[in-house]
């Protein structure tokens, strides 16, 4: 089963531009300490109007309960037409779907899509290709390979970037994202018309905290900017190239945030 038979596909760029702002709900948040590093960041690409997507929505659901993974829901909105309009949809998320496919010089925009560490793609339905991805992209050099952490200062969020571990690796973007663990979705139109979906760690909004230069770095970032109806949890990436050309996942970190 290949890409181009199993699921949605696209090839036109969006120029879909990316914002910082991020809506505002709570006040105060208790940030748990993060998990140990974890070895691979995995982006689906989905969306509540595609038929092949429900299976690769649970597989992210499973990968999303493994400590070593950060496995985040990016809901695209280029299949709104269709006859549903996906009520998670972002057009930031479409550009960067596009953004990775631009890097590496193809055409596979389609959903149910999985990007790996910032570079293979793979079915999002495929659980043994993710797998193997995931063993591959690791021997990158650099991939994963920079110790991200979080804290709490009052009402703020700290994140550290350590210095780079290897020579290769000297820059990258830093950037945080608001996620909702669980999302159920009763879906009424479309191609999943009459299903419920649960959809993991959805991204919800995202902010770029800033630009790491390979060394020992730190930033804030208001609680306020992050949170909003539904957000439980919060990602840090380090990625190198930009938002416009992706590169590889070089460090990540996920912690769980308790609103009050």
């Amino acid at each position: 089963m290949t890409a181009m038979t199993a699921s949605h596909l696209v090839s036109r760029w969006s120029g879909a531009l990316w914002s910082g702002a991020l809506g505002i709900c709570a006040i105060v948040a208790v940030i748990r300490p993060a998990e140990a590093d974890p070895r691979a960041v995995v982006e689906l690409f989905t969306s509540q109007g595609c038929s092949s997507c429900p299976p690769a929505d649970k597989i992210i659901g499973d990968l999303s309960s493994d400590p070593s993974i950060i496995a985040l829901s990016m809901p695209i909105d280029y299949w709104d037409y269709l006859g549903w309009k996906d009520t998670l949809a972002d057009s930031r998320f479409s550009a960067r779907q596009r953004a990775y496919s631009r890097m590496r010089g193809d055409r596979e925009v389609y959903t149910p899509q999985v990007v790996v560490n910032g570079s293979a793609h793979v079915i999002g339905s495929d659980r043994a290709g993710i797998e193997s991805a995931i063993g591959k992209t690791d021997k990158g050099p650099g991939v994963m390979s920079v110790p991200v952490s979080m804290s709490l200062s009052g009402k703020q969020i700290s994140v550290s970037v350590a210095a780079s571990k290897e020579p290769v690796v000297s820059h990258g973007e830093v950037w945080i994202c608001s996620v909702a663990r669980s999302v159920p979705i009763t879906i009424t139109r479309g191609e999943n018309r009459g299903q419920q979906v649960t959809y993991h760690n959805v991204v919800r909004n995202l902010l770029k905290v800033g630009d790491w230069n390979g060394q020992s770095e730190s930033w804030t970032v208001p609680i306020e900017n992050l949170t909003r109806d539904g957000v439980d949890g919060a990602v840090v990436y380090v990625q190198d190239g930009s938002r416009e050309k992706p590169g590889p996942m070089l460090g990540a970190a996920y912690t769980s945030l308790a609103l009050h």
